[in-house]
């Protein structure tokens, strides 16, 4: 049974700040994450603040779990020593039904809170999962006198969760979105792969069969792309934003590109980098193309109050496709507002 509309946008605690009615506008194009146990990866915060759009404190997978209770002291070390601006501060804590969970997030809302933008909650298996942190979070904010809202990013990594994505993306108005786990998603639905994100070349469709002895061509599919439009799809519906999570191989830079740019098309907002390399390549594919931008000005230009039909290019627009560009010029006016070099590509 959904809460009564009325009562969605109240505060879960006395003294709690009220709840966002609309996503703040930021630019999340990807969500770097960071191992905060190790001090050398915190020291190069400070110039990593410029380069990317998320810092995320990672204290779940890839962190042993004899440096749990460091990785989350030394988060709230990089969170208190750096000054983030415009960049977005998140921690991923661990899952729920971890020893760790309840010490990342009252030891990290009690020191931190007031600096961290979202919350990241792993393994996300219906709406009752994020009641439970909505709750404890409006607590936490209220014991602390924390005045905006900490917001939570659910990743899909179960077949539960899957299943269950309506649901997740409007349980809560703190929801900022969602990011694909093809890691442990495969694992949950008993997938044959190893690999964490991308393709597999064993996943294909095979053309028509020709003359006898003809070899015949083999096609590479997307193990992801349901998932993704379904993730999409709940997102949007619910007002929040959709993201591509890992791609584990550093060594294959052109298919990383790949996976991030069919997610990027199916409409998701960013995509996690875990290694520098992937920082630029989020980036790239994430900022609006500048030929895309050009044309799409053309038509917002052409039609101001978006509505009856013009020929552009040969090519007809109506108040459809006046509602796609848009989607591209927003974007880039919000890149352009954190990149000035982007700005000046998009001569905006």
């Amino acid at each position: 049974m959904s809460k009564n509309p009325r009562q969605f946008f109240k505060p879960l605690a006395i003294g709690a700040p009220a709840p966002f009615t609309e996503l703040p506008v930021t630019l999340e194009r990807m969500i770097h994450f960071v191992p905060p146990h190790i001090e050398k990866m915190r020291n190069k915060v400070p110039d990593l603040i410029a380069k990317v759009d998320v810092v995320l404190g990672n204290l779940e997978d890839a962190i042993p779990s004899d440096q749990k209770d460091a990785a989350r002291t030394g988060f709230i070390a990089m969170a208190r020593d750096n000054d983030f601006g415009s960049t977005g501060l998140w921690t991923r804590v661990n899952c729920l039904n971890s020893p760790w969970f309840l010490d990342d997030v009252i030891q990290i809302v009690d020191a931190v809170g007031e600096k961290l933008d979202v919350i990241m909650l792993p393994k996300v298996e219906g709406p009752w999962d994020i009641h439970y942190l909505d709750q404890l979070l409006a607590q936490l904010e209220a014991r602390n006198g924390i005045t905006k809202p900490i917001l939570i990013h659910a990743i899909l990594e179960t077949a539960e969760g899957v299943k269950n994505v309506e649901d997740i993306a409007e349980a809560s108005p703190r929801m900022h979105g969602m990011s694909l786990g093809p890691a442990d998603l495969a694992a949950s639905r008993g997938m044959k792969t190893t690999r964490v994100g991308g393709g597999h070349p064993d996943y294909t469709v095979v053309a028509d069969a020709g003359d006898a002895g003809q070899s015949r061509h083999r096609f590479q599919q997307d193990l992801w792309h349901y998932t993704i439009a379904k993730m999409v799809d709940a997102c949007q519906a619910a007002g929040i934003k959709g993201f591509y999570g890992p791609f584990g191989d550093f060594s294959d830079p052109e298919a990383c590109e790949a996976q991030f740019r069919n997610a990027f098309l199916q409409g998701c907002h960013g995509a996690w980098s875990l290694h520098p390399t992937q920082i630029d390549i989020a980036k790239r594919v994430y900022s609006p193309d500048p030929g895309e931008v050009a044309f799409a000005k053309k038509i917002l230009d052409a039609m101001p109050d978006g509505t009856g039909a013009v020929m552009i290019d040969g090519k007809m627009q109506d108040d459809a496709t006046w509602k796609q560009a848009k989607v591209i010029v927003d974007l880039a006016r919000i890149v352009a507002a954190k990149d000035p070099e982007m700005a000046e590509v998009y001569a905006l």
